[in-house]
């Protein structure tokens, strides 16, 4: 039989390789069409930012863990821990406010010309691009607090104070308790959650009226194609959906873990849950957006000139 720490080691090079591979491509992509001088959708620089943040998730995330199951866990001293174990967290805050800029940046596209987002949905798109250089700093800022109780796996001592993570360690030791530590970090996640969650019950309310009225004007023999602005919709909310499964899954892993003295393979299954969605989202959007079809072939010569009409 292949020793488990092998099929550990597979399993976490595989999900990061596919998933990098997937996320590149996209990246390819709208690089490309924007370098040329295509026009693309206010939308795809959003998906740009969601693909390098699940680039960063999985390259300092699935890759080290991998190593790490090899036995491999000191490859790394106390400042190569740090650059790796902060940017892999900027990557996940950051994932997490791009997600939630797009649900609310489609929910707002898609209301009715007569809401009270009418003001908002003509100006949404110059907002794009300040949206993302906040969720950014924001990310950067968040997380760099903890940039002075990380060491390398070396620098571990055996106290209860010190958390492992294979590669790293993290003082937890804090002025504050552990409960106001874990609220103050917590309640950011928390509203972006809740504005996911209503902003999604917004777009799934929105579609159900929209096909209900053409389920009137039509008869169910001769229903029209969805629209654009509906297929990126329902596109947008399976992206949602598959992000908050594995993101509540892997809190609800992550808070059990802390109530006890975690065994190895609860910090990979951690650290796997944590992962698929990077890997997941790219081909979720390869497969939902028809864009992004359109916008291969117009790079490899297709019939179609300008990808963005």
């Amino acid at each position: 039989m292949i020793p488990m720490d092998i099929l550990l080691s597979i399993a976490f090079f595989s999900q990061t390789g596919i998933g990098v591979q997937g996320n590149l491509f996209l990246l390819y992509l709208f690089s490309f069409l924007f370098f040329t001088g295509q026009r693309l959708r206010p939308i795809d620089l959003i998906l740009t930012q969601l693909v390098l943040a699940n680039s960063l998730v999985l390259i300092l995330k699935g890759f080290f863990q991998g190593l790490a199951a090899l036995g491999l866990k000191n490859l790394l001293d106390d400042i190569g821990c740090k650059i790796v174990f902060y940017l892999h967290r900027v990557g996940r805050e950051l994932s997490l406010c791009i997600t939630c800029l797009l649900s609310g940046f489609q929910a707002i596209n898609i209301s009715p010309q007569n809401s009270r987002f009418m003001k908002l949905k003509t100006r949404g798109p110059r907002y794009i691009t300040p949206s993302i250089l906040f969720c950014w700093i924001y990310s950067m800022l968040q997380n760099i607090s903890i940039l002075q109780n990380l060491d390398g796996p070396r620098s571990t001592t055996n106290t209860s104070e010190t958390k492992v993570y294979w590669y790293c360690s993290v003082n937890s030791a804090t002025d504050i308790s552990p409960s106001l530590h874990a609220v103050v970090f917590s309640l950011p996640d928390a509203v972006c959650m809740t504005f996911i969650s209503f902003t999604s019950g917004y777009k799934v309310y929105l579609l159900y009226k929209h096909h209900k009225r053409v389920q009137q004007l039509h008869s169910d023999r001769f229903l029209p194609s969805a629209s654009p602005e509906t297929r990126a919709t329902q596109m947008i909310l399976l992206l949602v959906i598959i992000f908050v499964t594995f993101y509540l899954l892997n809190c609800i892993l992550t808070a059990w873990m802390h109530s006890m003295t975690p065994r190895p393979w609860l910090w990979h299954s951690s650290a796997f849950l944590a992962s698929c969605f990077p890997m997941v989202s790219p081909f979720v959007l390869i497969s939902s957006d028809s864009q992004i079809l359109k916008y291969y072939k117009a790079i490899h010569g297709g019939k179609s000139h300008h990808p963005g009409k």
